[in-house]
């Protein structure tokens, strides 16, 4: 669930496909991979590549085939990608769209840079449009089209800010269509034309794609089919999660929806919503949004992106508020829809055993001695106790502050993590836990460590925390450790009180790190 991890996952844990190839189909991927662990990506499909095509199956044999688009990506609204569109003609010189004809989302400013954006990323969407069109027309050619299946989705909302990476619907609400030929329309879900208002997620694509190839769906696969024979019951909620994207933006949110309404839980709260990655911010729109808010000339819908601390619980009835930006978690009206929607997200998080309670500082070591998958299902992790203490940390309560310096001295390494976040949320009211977390930074797990560090800088042991993380520092070569103490460095403005030795040799470990040199070093 971190972007572009390659953690191992157990051996009996497979690739839908796997399970296709199996049953006699040729697999196709063309061609982008971005799989989560640790794997040979290639190894999985008959041909992947950017000249993978079910063309080069055996003849008469069936096939299943991901094709992707890279023409709507995120650095198509780059400057020099929308410069060399343009020259190639793939989108018009001028967009079709006059930007002043747009009607932004509140929580983006008015500015000449996003409505060009967002005209010209509509030219982008009708240019991918087309490219569809040329694949399907392929199937045409080859005679296929009375015998195959498409389903055609995205992989995340739009790329303006505040949708790709983001929990909200702008970045999780994503477009389906699936076309059924005559041959197989006692599959589909409706007439031609039709549309259906079932919660789909991506987890359910992998049983449904075994249900319409007549694959049986193994036991424990989750996801819910929506097609096909073995088609299953929709679940209430679809369940949504945001952890690290990218090296800049490392916040830990979970979701439920069920399409009218959307609950939002923040367990990072002391982080705001905003990213500062050069990658992103290759986007006009986002530099220009960033500038504003950094000249203090945005409003409150859109300054709130910035600020700390973010709500820890957001209820939105998206029907109503497409936008969501009208927060209603703390009206009395919608008290029983929170507390359900609030239960089913944590019920959903025990039930699949939810790894995101475990910081990814933790990941590399656990890996070495197996899977963080088997470290959370082992029996003697406690993860309903976590998740609880990981509820009271984020929540603020200050009557809880005994409790979260009683776990600080907990056997186990997560609950102490846990116990130290609780500190820095609560700030300067976590005053007199310094003398435990000092003793924190003495911890065997640099997770805790961190976690110590940035609570003693949330509660006024600035110097004391400063000298945590610079110990940890100059003793750790695990990208994931590295990251998390460069990541608090920027968020305190501590990164330039770093000795410039021991900073630049933290960069140099791994890919992410070494991002971090040419981002926001000091503004995240």
């Amino acid at each position: 669930q971190n972007m572009r991890s390659r953690y191992p996952i157990p051996s009996d844990i497979h690739t839908f496909v796997s399970y296709l190839r199996d049953s006699g189909y040729y697999c196709v991927n063309r061609s982008k991979t971005d799989y989560n662990f640790k794997t040979d990506d290639k190894s999985h499909w008959d041909d992947s590549g950017n000249k993978a095509h079910w063309k080069n199956r055996p003849e008469g044999k069936p096939f299943f085939a991901v094709f992707n688009s890279g023409i709507s990506h995120e650095s198509s609204l780059f400057e020099n990608k929308k410069e060399s569109a343009r020259k190639n003609g793939l989108i018009p010189e001028t967009p079709r769209q006059d930007p002043a004809s747009v009607t932004l989302p509140p929580f983006l400013p008015d500015t000449p840079e996003i409505r060009d954006d967002w005209v010209t990323y509509l030219d982008i969407v009708a240019a991918m449009d087309k490219q569809i069109g040329d694949w399907l027309a392929e199937l045409d050619d080859a005679g296929l089209r009375e015998n195959t299946i498409v389903i055609y989705y995205s992989d995340h909302g739009g790329i303006l800010p505040r949708a790709k990476r983001y929990i909200y619907d702008t970045g999780t609400h994503v477009p389906m269509i699936v076309r059924f030929p005559k041959k197989w329309m006692k599959n589909a879900p409706g007439l031609p034309g039709s549309t259906s208002d079932r919660p789909v997620s991506f987890v359910d694509l992998a049983p449904t794609a075994l249900s319409l190839a007549g694959v049986d769906i193994p036991q424990g696969m989750q996801g819910r089919a929506f097609l096909g024979e073995q088609k299953q019951e929709a679940a209430p909620y679809v369940f949504l999660f945001g952890q690290r994207f990218d090296a800049r933006m490392l916040r830990f949110v979970r979701a439920v929806t069920d399409g009218q309404y959307r609950y939002i839980r923040n367990f990072n709260p002391h982080r705001h919503r905003g990213i500062l990655a050069g990658y992103p911010h290759s986007q006009s729109g986002w530099r220009s949004f960033y500038a504003l808010q950094q000249a203090g000339k945005t409003d409150a819908a859109q300054s709130s992106f910035w600020k700390v601390p973010q709500p820890v619980e957001e209820l939105y009835n998206t029907q109503n508020d497409p936008w969501e930006v009208t927060n209603l978690a703390g009206d009395p009206v919608h008290a029983k829809r929170l507390e359900t929607m609030r239960a089913a997200t944590f019920e959903t998080m025990k039930n699949i055993r939810d790894t995101g309670l475990v910081p990814e500082a933790m990941y590399n070591q656990i890996s070495s001695q197996g899977t963080v998958y088997d470290y959370v299902h082992n029996k003697n992790f406690p993860y309903e106790k976590v998740l609880e203490l990981a509820v009271t940390a984020c929540d603020g309560d200050l009557q809880a502050l005994a409790e979260l310096q009683k776990v600080m001295k907990s056997t186990h390494p997560v609950l102490r993590y846990w116990g130290a976040v609780g500190c820095t949320i609560r700030g300067n009211n976590a005053a007199s836990a310094s003398e435990l977390l000092q003793s924190l930074l003495r911890d065997p797990e640099p997770a805790v460590q961190l976690a110590a560090a940035e609570a003693l800088v949330a509660v006024g042991e600035r110097q004391a925390g400063l000298a945590g993380l610079v110990d940890v520092l100059s003793m750790t070569r695990d990208e994931m450790v590295v990251l998390e103490a460069l990541h608090i460095a920027a968020a305190y403005k501590l990164t330039g009180s770093i000795p410039k030795p021991i900073y630049e040799k933290a960069c140099q470990v791994g890919k992410y790190p070494k991002g971090m040199l040419s981002d926001y070093p000091d503004n995240l």
